[in-house]
């Protein structure tokens, strides 16, 4: 499977990431750029984009990046700096690149922006490699 049919075999068992209405808008090795419609259901108490869900769509971009060569990876550490709040209607984009690669582990870079191409956030994810392929599991 090529890296687009990998992030769609995961994406067709990802019902969280399909609840968020994820979008995939371009998927190469090691890379990918998804997009969200943010609803009334991911706003909080303050009126604007709940810290989990902002999360929750790196973390997704995360997956589909990091597993799309086919070998499985699971999330190791996770850091996310809030840079601006999101609002209900904005549309969000996250952008993952492949930072650093070793045998075991990786590190991606994701930046999350919204319609304007504002920054709201900023995420770095280290993944595991865990020695199987993603239709292993």
């Amino acid at each position: 499977m090529n890296p687009r049919q990998v992030a769609d075999y995961m994406f067709g068992q990802d019902y969280f990431s399909q609840w968020m209405n994820i979008k995939m808008i371009e998927v190469r090795e090691n890379y990918c750029l998804i997009e969200m419609p943010i609803k009334k259901e991911m706003i909080n108490g303050l009126k604007t984009v709940h810290g989990g869900v902002t999360f929750a769509f790196a973390d997704s971009a995360l997956a589909f990046s990091s597993n799309n060569t086919g070998d499985a990876a699971v999330a190791l550490n996770c850091i996310i700096n809030f840079t601006k709040a999101g609002k209900e209607g904005d549309v969000f984009r996250a952008e993952s690149i492949l930072v650093n690669d070793t045998r075991k582990t990786a590190v991606y870079d994701i930046k999350i922006t919204n319609q304007n191409n504002e920054l709201i956030a900023k995420f770095v994810g280290t993944v595991y490699k865990i020695g199987k392929k993603v239709t292993e599991l």
